[in-house]
């Protein structure tokens, strides 16, 4: 006798054209009921076009109808707000204050880290004007999707991106936009990107403390934020703003990251601080939360970085700030 849970099973080898997950995955699947032989499956038409439908449609009836004892597979779609199919268990906002120090890359590296535990992650890059993100992954697809809703690209190991790069005609497109509007897109990044089930959404904040990391805060329920920051005097003033801003926000702190510490010369075995000595301990002390990790300058990161394949970065400064992450939010989840 074929059971819900067959069913849905089948339904996992279904993947979204644009999306390449499963429909399991994106939360499209709303309903399976079973009657005798026929089984009927109720599926969110959320960002697939008419094309994309017919092809799911086709797919869904295949998989299912290679169980015994199923006679006839009945496929009904319904629209469902993006809102109500992603089911993100945790949200990081990824802060600094100040541009250029990293935040970017930070997010990326700790996607990369929660990805490599098998755990489902997504990047909600919320840098309108100025979107990095995906560069770095290598991403060139555009995002795809119809009016009840966005579909993000998936990296090359299985991330979800999105940016507003991946909207844009071409790359180098400037987006001249006063704050209402950034702060429009980046709502709709949240409400209206279709998701699904996330372990993990790293939002990729603006510099500032202004309307973009505002709506950040208040219209997207982040778990925690961890703040970024290099050595400098300067960078460390600007940077206890945005600790400031998340404290008054009510958005626990849960570490900080110092970037750009050091420059190891493996020739000379010597490590060279071109910023200035470490402020680390000092801005752990100031968020009153643990200090993550240590990014030292490298050149094969900034490599990577270049030819859009950071997925593959290792290095012992990144296994340390894995680590330190991943024990982080394991304990967050535990309270």
């Amino acid at each position: 006798m074929v059971t819900e849970a067959m069913v849905r099973k089948c339904l996992q080898e279904v993947g979204v054209p644009g999306a390449t997950r499963n429909l399991e995955k994106l939360g499209l699947v709303r309903g399976v009921t079973i009657s005798g032989k026929k089984v009927k499956i109720t599926l969110a038409s959320t960002a697939l076009n008419n094309e994309a439908q017919a092809q799911v449609k086709v797919r869904t009836q295949e998989a299912v109808a290679k169980l015994s004892d199923v006679g006839r597979v009945e496929i009904e779609f319904v629209e469902v707000r993006p809102s109500e199919i992603n089911q993100i268990n945790y949200v990081v906002a990824i802060m600094s204050g100040k541009g250029g120090v990293g935040k970017s890359l930070v997010s990326s590296l700790m996607a990369i880290a929660l990805k490599r535990q098998g755990l489902e992650v997504g990047i909600l890059d919320a840098d309108i004007t100025g979107p990095s993100i995906p560069r770095m992954f290598g991403i060139a697809t555009r995002a795809s999707g119809s009016h009840s809703g966005i579909l993000p690209v998936v990296s090359r190991t299985g991330i979800e991106v999105i940016s507003m790069n991946l909207l844009l005609p071409e790359d180098d497109t400037a987006v001249i936009w006063r704050g209402p509007l950034l702060s429009k897109a980046i709502t709709q990044f949240w409400q209206d990107v279709v998701w699904g089930k996330l372990d993990y959404l790293v939002v990729d904040v603006p510099p500032g403390t202004a309307d973009a990391s505002l709506t950040v805060l208040q219209s997207i329920p982040v778990s925690g934020v961890i703040i970024v920051f290099t050595p400098q005097d300067l960078t460390a003033m600007i940077v206890r703003k945005a600790v400031n801003m998340a404290q008054k926000m009510s958005k626990p702190v849960l570490g900080v990251v110092e970037n750009m510490s050091f420059l190891y010369i493996p020739e000379i075995n010597k490590r060279i601080e071109l910023f200035g000595k470490s402020k680390a301990q000092k801005m752990a002390q100031t968020a009153g939360a643990p200090l993550l990790g240590q990014l030292p300058i490298d050149p094969e990161l900034a490599k990577l970085c270049d030819e859009g394949n950071i997925e593959s970065y290792s290095s012992e400064s990144f296994a340390f700030l894995a680590q330190s992450i991943i024990q982080m939010l394991s304990q967050a989840a535990a309270k």
